[in-house]
């Protein structure tokens, strides 16, 4: 089994993190390796990972020239991990390691992903608002039924990990692509604790990052083997409102007000070239789509231990 931890600015917990994760999975008599991802950490949260490496060979640690992201940095994560299960988890310590044991229980049932549900989160009100907004808009839209995709600690079999690809802020999407693919999917409700050191990465900007990202989850899990059935249907629709738009153009100038049939025909034609081109744009991503080849990782790798 493997930890996958992103760290940003976290030097004061790394420690005190480790050692509940191993108190917890020694209990249990799991074997492990904890990963730490420095994403450009500025405050010497990598001195500690070393410190960790020297003092334990369970822990590794992936230092990113500068900051990513937490997608590119559970990414890089998740393709040095060497256990058959991943387990993530937030390195400030607000998610709680004793949890683990509970996920891989429910893991045991047969599910290919446990997400966390932190049922009773101790954050600030606007925090909390947003993320019940942002939640129940997902759920809704993407038919899985869990009611937190933002929750950092979930269980992963490696199976669900070879078939999804993160980039821009896709690591809280990870349980609507899994259901894409078909792998069953399960949720746990986890304690959740206050903030105690360090600040939170939190803030507005990611709240517009997420549901724009969402749009391209969207788009991917629905119509990325067949985007000509998204723009098809978006240009059938344009073109109906031009042919609607050409008939009162007619009745126009039928009843000889040829200045309103004039702006109604100018009108249908314009519609006419939009239904046109967001046809032929959604040909050009089939052929895209045919000719697609997997880019180069999202990151820079600048320093591993272990």
């Amino acid at each position: 089994m493997t930890i996958v931890i992103p760290v940003k600015d976290e030097r004061d917990t790394l420690h005190a993190l480790y050692e509940q994760i191993c108190a917890t999975l020694d209990r249990t008599g799991d074997h492990f390796e904890i990963i730490f991802i420095d994403d450009g950490s500025t405050d010497g949260s990598f001195d500690i990972m070393r410190e960790l490496h020297e003092k334990d060979a369970r822990v590794r640690a992936l230092r990113f020239r500068c900051n990513y992201g937490k997608s590119p940095a559970l990414a890089a994560g998740f393709a040095a991990a060497q256990g058959n299960i991943v387990v993530t988890i937030d390195a400030d310590l607000q998610d709680d390691p004793t949890e683990i044991p509970h996920l891989l229980e429910k893991l045991g049932e047969g599910y290919d992903l446990v997400s966390g549900w932190k049922k009773n989160r101790r954050d600030s009100f606007s925090k909390r608002l947003f993320s019940k907004v942002f939640n129940f808009v997902v759920s809704r839209a993407s038919g899985i039924p869990l009611h937190d995709f933002n929750c950092g600690l979930k269980c992963y079999r490696r199976e669900v990990l070879d078939q999804v690809r993160l980039y821009g802020e896709m690591h809280r999407f990870v349980p609507v692509m899994a259901g894409w693919y078909g792998f069953k999917i399960a949720e746990v409700t986890v304690t959740h604790h206050p903030r105690r050191k360090g600040r939170s990465k939190y803030g507005s900007e990611r709240v517009i990052r997420g549901f724009l990202d969402f749009g391209t989850v969207m788009f991917f899990t629905r119509y990325v083997q067949r985007p000509s059935h998204l723009f098809g249907r978006i240009g059938i629709s344009i073109g109906l409102f031009g042919f609607v738009a050409f008939v009162i153009s007619l009745v126009f100038i039928w009843m000889g007000k040829m200045e309103a049939g004039g702006i109604a025909l100018a009108s249908s034609i314009i519609l006419a070239m939009m239904s046109f081109q967001s046809v032929f744009l959604g040909l050009v991503a089939e052929m895209l789509t045919f000719l697609h080849r997997r880019e180069e990782p999202p990151y820079f790798v600048n320093e591993r231990l272990g």
